[in-house]
């Protein structure tokens, strides 16, 4: 990946709340139609670390770029430039899919081009069968689905998957990895964080967090090298939650 330029510069970057040391020091490189995963188990510091990327918190110490524009210094440049889902994404119950495409498609301000996208959400995110349909009584896959379409609607370079998959079932979660490899390929930056360790072989490059630091950094072959022979991602990710319980 390294012949690809970085869209995501992380250079010694910390969070302290006081005392606690949310994220200490960490630094790393995120390339161009990357798919990287922030791993590690609770309190590790990924979700802190997610938010100062997103603009969202402010770093106490150290610096990062998110596609060219300052977290700390242009941080509503950076929420222009990304696109961001979590388990929780708002979606409107009481609306329909395509209301709610519209509705985000507004607040994007998409305008004229607002037709042609959601006609790329519905078949890049596989939504015809629910365009109509109210939101509601819809399967966590197909939720996950919209709310995905929702995100890129407006084509951002990078785009942050929060726990993306969690509680939907084994073939809805094989059928959303495939869209997020269509959408990396298409030149998109995608970071994600997971729970899911069969998830983590599917990234080009992953980092763990543990404490706030990086532990480990690189492609899931190396990571796992890194820790010692034998030792499966699912093996590094019960060592690192025993030492952060």
């Amino acid at each position: 990946m390294a012949d690809r330029p970085a869209v995501v510069e992380v250079r010694s970057l910390s969070k302290h709340f006081g005392a606690v040391r949310a994220v200490e020091d960490v630094t790393f490189k995120i390339f161009t139609g990357e798919t990287f995963g922030i791993l590690g188990p609770n309190g590790s510091g990924k979700t802190t670390a997610i938010r100062m990327l997103c603009g969202l918190l402010t770093p106490t110490g150290g610096s990062a770029t998110v596609a060219g524009r300052d977290v700390a210094t242009e941080p509503d440049r950076v929420k222009e430039s990304i696109g961001y889902m979590s388990q929780a994404f708002g979606l409107y119950g009481d609306l329909t899919a395509e209301e709610n495409l519209r509705f985000y498609g507004g607040l994007y301000g998409l305008g004229d081009k607002l037709t042609e996208r959601i006609a790329w959400a519905r078949e890049r995110m596989r939504l015809d069968e629910i365009i109509g349909r109210i939101v509601s009584p819809l399967s966590g896959g197909q939720k996950q689905r919209l709310a995905l379409g929702c995100a890129t609607l407006h084509h951002p370079p990078v785009l942050f998957l929060d726990e993306p998959t969690a509680g939907v079932d084994p073939g809805a979660r094989r059928l959303f990895w495939s869209i997020i490899r269509g959408l990396a390929a298409d030149g998109i930056t995608i970071i994600v964080t997971t729970h899911y360790m069969d998830e983590a072989e599917r990234f080009d490059r992953l980092a763990f967090l543990s404490r706030g630091r990086l532990t480990a950094e690189g492609t899931p072959a190396e990571v796992r090298a890194s820790f010692g022979a034998g030792k499966t991602l699912e093996d590094i990710f019960v060592e690192l939650q025993e030492q952060n319980a």
